[in-house]
C-alpha cells in the first residue's frame, strides 16, 4: 500500500491495514517491481482473474487516498510517484461502497475494501474471507458484494467482466 496520509487517521482504513499487518508500507520513495498490479481507479481495464500470475509474482498495489483529492484521470495524487511503465494498472469492477462515509454509492470503496476486493477477484474468496475477518465491517461488505464479487470472479477476462458490471448497474 502506498500513503499519501490525507485522511482522518482514526477513520482511515490503510492505516489499519498496516495495523493489523494485512497490508505491507510501499514507501514513495521506490517504485514497485514491473508487472505489479496497481489498483487504479482510473486504469480503463478491470481487474479479473486473468490478473492472477502478476498478482502472484509482483503483488497488489493499493493508493490510500482521499476521494476528495484524487486526481484527474490518470493522475495520482502528488506526492505519490507513478507506477513504472511495466506495472499492470487495472480498476476494480463496479462495486458497492460498504463504509459509513459512503456507504452504497459506486465505486466509492475505501482502501480496505478496494485491497479486499483485489484480494477476492485474484486470489478467491477464501483469501478475501481471511482478509476481512480481521476489519470491522469487512463481512457487511462481502455481504453486500458477494452477488458481483462472485459473479465477476467467474468471468474469464476483463471484456466479460465489463458485460457483467453492465448487467449490475445498467
Amino acid at each position: 500500500m502506498q500513503r499519501a496520509c490525507e485522511d482522518d487517521p482514526r477513520r482511515c482504513s490503510g492505516r489499519k491495514l498496516l495495523t493489523l499487518g494485512l497490508a505491507e508500507e510501499f514507501r514513495t520513495s521506490h517504485r514497485p517491481p514491473a508487472g505489479t498490479v496497481v489498483l487504479d481507479p482510473h486504469a480503463l481495464v478491470p481487474l479479473s482473474v486473468r490478473d492472477r500470475p502478476a498478482a502472484e509474482v509482483s503483488g497488489l498495489l493499493v493508493v490510500d487516498c482521499s476521494w476528495n483529492r484524487l486526481g484527474a484521470r490518470g493522475t495520482f495524487p502528488p506526492g505519490l510517484p507513478r507506477p513504472p511503465p511495466p506495472a499492470v494498472r487495472r480498476r476494480l469492477p463496479f462495486l458497492l461502497a460498504g463504509n459509513p462515509q459512503h456507504f452504497g454509492r459506486v465505486g466509492e470503496l475505501n482502501t480496505a475494501e478496494a485491497l479486499g476486493a483485489g484480494v477476492y477477484l485474484t486470489f478467491g474468496p477464501e483469501a478475501a474471507e481471511r482478509f476481512f475477518r480481521r476489519l470491522s465491517g469487512g463481512q457487511s461488505f462481502l455481504d453486500l458484494n458477494r452477488e458481483r464479487l462472485s459473479a465477476y470472479r467467474a468471468c474469464p477476462g476483463p471484456a466479460e467482466v465489463r458485460s457483467r458490471e453492465i448487467a449490475f448497474f445498467p
